[in-house]
């Protein structure tokens, strides 16, 4: 497979009703874009496809382009609350292409409060017809795996936090079209080692989210991980432990094709008022971290 020439880095926008008018507070220099809505906005997906041009040629008013969409509810809900989430997710598969991107990112879903492999079956059902979806549209569905405060026997939203669910998903719905949405965060909060995992599992990965997280050993020594104080926090990159010099020259390896985007609004220092000077040090951080990469 051969190796990209270089990985573009953009960021992950939360956009508001006026979809074209949500890049203007980023920082300059930004190569992509991807939308993205989360549970409780899965509602405004109706609007994604009237709005494609106005959004691209904001975009490219910035020097960018739209990378991928996502939708984050759960679509394994038997209730409204899922009708919205698979509505959402199959407007935005049909309109992606629209847009220009190749991805859409999303949850996997679960069915509420039960065990991991008690929504394979509705799993199989739901993204079977996903899968189809997406590859006659020639699209990616990209899993970010968020635990979304459950665990292996009990949670509400997303089975696709762990790679044993993982390989579960992937026996149960054989299609390429199928992947991850990696980042180190989700990982590190489960004390799991990322770059095994990227080097795992790197023909899954569609999509990179931009974000680290920072292991603070001190709690972890006394409070572990389920105590309530935070033993991970979710950091921009270049704020965290991991060296994403490394990730991206193991991406290139592996002949990854897609982007790196920024994902904003969880660190701790960096939010509210400084949210886009931490965008912009992340910016200039993985911008650095690619040319290291990239030198032979």
């Amino acid at each position: 497979m051969p190796i990209p020439l270089s990985i573009p880095i953009g960021t992950v926008i939360r956009p508001g009703a006026d979809l074209a008018a949500s890049f203007a507070s980023y920082p300059e220099g930004l190569e992509c874009y991807q939308l993205a809505w989360p549970l409780k906005h899965c509602g405004v997906v109706p609007e994604l496809e009237a709005a494609a041009e106005a959004v691209k040629a904001a975009a490219a008013d910035r020097g960018g382009r739209i990378s991928a969409l996502g939708v984050y509810g759960n679509p394994l809900r038997q209730d409204e609350a899922g009708e919205v989430a698979r509505d959402g997710l199959r407007r935005a598969l049909l309109a992606a292409r629209s847009y220009g991107a190749e991805v859409v990112g999303c949850f996997a879903g679960r069915v509420p409060w039960t065990p991991v492999p008690d929504s394979l079956p509705r799993f199989r059902e739901v993204f079977s017809e996903f899968a189809r979806m997406a590859e006659g549209e020639g699209v990616k569905l990209a899993f970010e795996h968020c635990l979304q405060g459950g665990n292996w026997e009990r949670g509400e939203t997303n089975m696709a936090f762990h790679p044993a669910a993982w390989e579960m998903m992937f026996d149960a719905v054989p299609s390429d079209a199928l992947g991850l949405e990696w980042e180190p965060c989700h990982l590190m909060c489960q004390l799991i080692e990322p770059l095994a995992v990227l080097d795992r599992f790197a023909a899954r990965i569609h999509h990179v989210h931009g974000k680290d997280g920072k292991i603070d050993r001190a709690i972890l020594d006394r409070s572990g991980t389920h105590g309530p104080e935070h033993a991970v926090r979710h950091r921009f990159p270049g704020l965290g432990d991991t060296d994403w010099t490394v990730i991206i020259a193991r991406l290139r390896a592996a002949g990854y094709q897609g982007v790196i985007d920024i994902e904003g609004g969880h660190d701790p220092i960096f939010r509210g008022d400084r949210e886009m000077e931490g965008q912009a040090n992340a910016l200039a951080y993985l911008r650095r971290c690619r040319d290291a990469a990239e030198r032979p």
